[in-house]
């Protein structure tokens, strides 16, 4: 039996009666998600007090996860190279059974990544494992909707970045990978530049401008169709970005070729490494032209004509971790 009853702060909170067991939680939303909670305890509960929860390891939610969730993910790189590393590197965490992962194995995992990577990569891959437990619970039926990731406390997400990009950098990365003005890559190097420089101008995601095709560029009218983008599985829609006419210039020649961008995401991350450490440059990565390109973009549009370009769904992520307009330059316009 489960009851649902509205608190003073306007959350809901659901009990739930099984076999005497009792259990309740509050803090929902909306009394609908108050009530899949509640159905889901239930059946976690019959099936607990059956002993009918599935027979599987953690390796077995690992391997099925990465087959049927990670493997259709625009992220699916990450997450498969994580699986198999966690499988590689944790046999007996994994083979523990799925249904009663212990927090305090986890919690190991935890500690022995903090000391080989930094919080912010720590925290990433416990946030794709925790989903591992909300999809063995909610569609697998294979552990309690109770999960472990609920008693640990977490590295905790790093403060946004504020690495810029000077234009100095930029023309001594562009030399060291063999950038000419106006020519066609003639290879993988000066591939990644271009991919780059088109970064620059457009704040696209690296994967998004090596996936453009020549169907997607219209040149006319400055637009760029993303058929497949980081925020897809929300919108279910493709994206389309204006571009300037920089960026216009740079994609009209890269048109002339059968193929915009050969190069895979590997490659470009490995030889875009080493170009800007061969150049002396410090603390720089690809993936900081996304912030560099939308702080310049900034000032020419406002806000909400910027987070259509971007494509962020929430607006205060867009100005808290990717607008690094210093306050000088701020004071400067004022």
């Amino acid at each position: 039996m489960a009851y649902f009853r509205k608190l003073p702060s306007g959350t809901w909170r659901a009990e739930v009666e099984v076999q005497g067991l009792r259990q309740s939680r509050g803090g929902f939303a909306t009394k609908g998600e108050a009530r899949d909670w509640a159905s889901q305890v239930e059946a976690d509960a019959r099936a607990g007090s059956l002993g009918k929860w599935p027979a599987k390891t953690l390796d077995d939610a690992l391997e099925r996860y990465g087959r049927e969730v990670s493997a259709g993910k625009g992220s699916s790189r990450f997450e498969l190279g994580l699986i198999a590393r966690v499988r590689r590197d944790f046999p007996a965490l994994c083979a523990l059974p799925f249904a009663s992962v212990p927090p305090d194995k986890l919690n190991e995992w935890m500690q022995t990544r903090l000391s080989q990577v930094k919080p912010a990569t720590v925290q990433r891959e416990a946030n794709m494992l925790r989903n591992v437990w909300t999809v063995g619970a909610k569609l697998w039926r294979w552990c309690p909707i109770d999960s472990p990731w609920a008693y640990l406390k977490q590295p905790g997400k790093q403060p946004a970045r504020t690495r810029r990009v000077h234009w100095t950098e930029v023309r001594r990365v562009l030399r060291r990978l063999g950038y000419i003005t106006g020519q066609p890559p003639h290879n993988v190097q000066s591939e990644i530049a271009h991919a780059w420089l088109i970064a620059l101008r457009t704040a696209m995601r690296s994967g998004e401008v090596l996936g453009l095709t020549k169907g997607a560029v219209n040149l006319e009218t400055r637009v760029v169709r993303l058929d497949k983008h980081k925020t897809q599985h929300h919108t279910k829609r493709p994206r389309f970005v204006p571009i300037t006419k920089q960026a216009a210039r740079l994609l009209r020649v890269l048109m002339k070729q059968e193929r915009l961008f050969t190069v895979t995401a590997a490659s470009k991350d490995a030889l875009f490494r080493k170009a800007v450490a061969h150049c002396g440059i410090v603390g720089m990565t690809f993936h900081d032209s996304r912030a560099e390109a939308l702080t310049l973009l900034s000032r020419r549009v406002d806000l909400l004509t910027l987070q259509k370009i971007s494509g962020h769904a929430d607006i205060n992520v867009l100005a808290a971790a990717y607008f690094r307009e210093s306050p000088e330059d701020v004071a400067a316009r004022l």
